[in-house]
């Protein structure tokens, strides 16, 4: 079994990636192998409808997604991971699902289709209403590559740099998530 984390936040050792590494660390734990991606210390350009993918060629961009695809396609489960940003993912999550256009074309559907998905997000805001349009962003991304999202925590109300590490209740919750995905 092999688990993809994908860390969307900007933040370097912030609440995303100690929330994602918690699920990881389950996974791990449960005898997954593991690889977090860091999106902030890639370049990742915008989709610009081309529609080269969905003609069976390589994606024109010459950029680190042609690198990420190969991961995604290997991987059994991905784990999305990013802070609420406007009511939708962080900039560079949205670029990275954006360039999933690639997955569309019928050669390239099954290196997606069927894969399990699990969305990480932790906010600001105290209302889990705030997560909403981003949840419901993932759901239909999801549904329409036909993988399955199964599980999407929520941890609301964590602002500064690292003040996950204070909700140990939430990050059991990412560990045991992680767990559900052995060999």
């Amino acid at each position: 079994m092999k688990v993809l984390g994908i860390v969307g936040s900007p933040r370097k050792n912030g609440n995303t990636q100690i929330l994602v590494n918690s699920i990881l660390e389950g996974a791990r734990q449960a005898g997954a192998e593991t690889e977090m991606v860091r999106l902030a210390d890639l370049k990742i350009r915008e989709c610009d409808g081309c529609h080269s993918c969905w003609k069976g060629r390589p994606c024109v961009k010459d950029d680190d997604m042609n690198g990420i695809y190969d991961k995604i396609a290997a991987s059994d489960v991905i784990v999305f991971g990013t802070p609420v940003y406007w009511f939708g993912p962080t900039g560079l999550m949205k670029l990275f699902l954006d360039r999933f256009v690639y997955f569309n074309c019928p050669e390239n559907q099954a290196m997606v289709q069927g894969k399990k998905a699990i969305l990480a997000v932790p906010f600001e805001d105290t209302d889990l209403e705030t997560a909403r349009p981003l949840v419901d962003m993932f759901r239909k991304s999801m549904d329409y590559l036909k993988m399955d999202l199964v599980d999407v925590l929520l941890v609301p109300g964590v602002t500064r740099k690292g003040e996950i590490k204070n909700r140990k209740e939430d990050l059991e919750k990412g560990f045991v998530i992680g767990t559900c995905f052995s060999r």
